[in-house]
């Protein structure tokens, strides 16, 4: 195999790969044993047809497709390795010659990882994070937990927003049901918007026991277009109103559900959570400003191949997600309307963002020749082998040198952001026409004396 390298504009490269005619041929074979079972010709029993007979019969191109993507996934990593270049993309195959008896010619136009010329990285300006906790944030995230605690129980009374109704309901246009538009006992929470807009505002005042019709119209971007924009009534019966009891905030609760033993100790810990997540968002926060700034002020060229192979990756990320949660791309698409063509388009700005920030960082890390040591890496594998429950030579065993590569350049990467932390600089936030952020904000409250927990463990995210 010959492997010849062409450097084309834009950072984008072609690869000529020449296959002995040998080695085509092996392919061709290969191809035939593939298929021979399915061929069928007078006189000859299926899969016993010999190979010059049927190339005979159909011609010798009855094979090329098959031979020729053997070849291309035996030769192409080969290729990629000798050609020595940084590939960013998936190739873009062409066939220059595919012809029995002579060398076998393809060629792979790919893209190839673009320099980056940095601006400034060191002393870039950060917003400044405040993580002041007011007790009105404090009071609401109790709130909120308590409410998540609470539990359904069975009400006589009219149903009110917030209230879960179990219902039966059938959906009608001009009189005729149509199709997807009934179900049965189905649990309705009053308020969620989960269902067409002003259908649960008119089973508000209603209580179990009674029959109401209620009439809306589906908006006009409606996924099912034989239903967008049109009228609908919809014929419902009320088995049962369901209101939340949420329960008292008490000592005698704090101690029952949490690993604290009064009101006082419970909000201590409230607000050194909410805290401790200002901290991580307010950083996060700073990271992204930090290296958006850092790409603006560098200069790198990024290839349309390098971009369309992100935007890819990321579609697929998503699909697995969906999947997790037994939801499907088309599913996803018939929810949201949305074509793959503008999925693209609306994943594409993020993708771009992504491969500028990893492309500056690994930039940074060359230029402050920040490496992952094997040290390192035994730590991430570690971890791994704690959050997986499994031994640490059993996880040693199952990652592979690409694993490991891969693991030290994403450490390499961490390290350069720590690095660009380390040297920012921080700028106070504009003032708004709000009062310092409610300085004194609901004039927080004094902090709890410390008093004796069940567990040393503090402020961990219970939500």
């Amino acid at each position: 195999m010959n492997v010849q390298v062409e450097n084309l504009e834009k950072n984008m490269a072609k690869l000529t790969v020449t296959v002995d005619a040998a080695e085509l041929e092996k392919a061709i074979t290969k191809a035939y044993n593939k298929q021979k079972n399915s061929i069928s010709i007078p006189g000859f029993r299926k899969g016993k047809v010999p190979q010059n007979m049927v190339e005979k019969m159909y011609g010798a191109e009855i094979f090329y497709e098959d031979a020729a993507n053997i070849v291309m996934q035996d030769t192409y990593p080969q290729a990629y390795d000798e050609s020595a270049l940084d590939i960013v993309s998936q190739p873009q195959i062409d066939i220059t010659q595919l012809e029995k008896g002579k060398d076998f010619i393809y060629t792979a136009t790919v893209a190839v990882k673009p320099e980056v010329k940095l601006g400034k990285y060191k002393g870039v300006s950060v917003t400044k994070v405040d993580t002041k906790v007011t007790a009105t944030e404090v009071n609401d995230t109790i709130k909120a937990e308590l409410e998540r605690a609470g539990r359904l129980v069975t009400k006589t009374g009219k149903a009110a927003n917030g209230d879960t109704t179990t219902i039966d309901f059938e959906g009608f246009i001009d009189g005729v049901a149509f199709e997807g538009g009934k179900g049965e006992n189905y649990d309705l929470e009053l308020g969620s918007g989960s269902f067409i807009p002003g259908f649960e505002d008119q089973l508000v005042g209603h209580k179990a026991g009674e029959d109401v019709e209620v009439e809306v119209t589906f908006p006009e971007n409606y996924q099912a277009e034989d239903l967008a924009g049109k009228p609908a009534v919809f014929k419902c019966h009320i088995h049962e109103v369901k209101g939340k009891e949420i329960p008292k905030l008490d000592d005698e609760y704090v101690a029952d559900t949490t690993e604290f033993e009064t009101v006082e100790e419970y909000k201590a810990s409230v607000k050194e959570r909410l805290e401790n997540n200002k901290k991580a968002e307010g950083r996060r926060a700073q990271e992204d400003e930090a290296i958006a700034k850092i790409v603006e002020d560098s200069e790198m060229e990024i290839p349309d191949a390098m971009l369309d192979y992100q935007v890819e990756n990321m579609i697929n990320d998503f699909v697995n997600n969906m999947a997790g949660q037994g939801l499907s791309l088309q599913q996803y698409m018939q929810f949201t309307g949305m074509t793959m063509d503008a999925f693209r388009d609306q994943v594409r700005p993020d993708a771009l963002s992504r491969t500028q920030s990893s492309l500056v960082l690994e930039a940074i890390a060359k230029a402050e020749n920040i490496e992952a040591s094997d040290a390192d890496v035994d730590a991430r594998l570690e971890d791994m082998s704690k959050q997986y429950g499994m031994e640490l030579e059993q996880i040693k065993n199952l990652v592979g040198d690409n694993e490991k590569d891969s693991m030290k350049k994403d450490i390499a990467i961490e390290k350069a952001i720590e690095f660009v932390m380390d040297n920012v600089k921080e700028t106070a936030k504009k003032k708004t026409t709000k009062k310092a952020d409610d300085e004194a904000g609901d004039a927080e409250e004094k902090p709890a004396k410390k008093t004796t927990k069940k567990t040393t463990k503090k402020a961990e995210d219970a939500e």
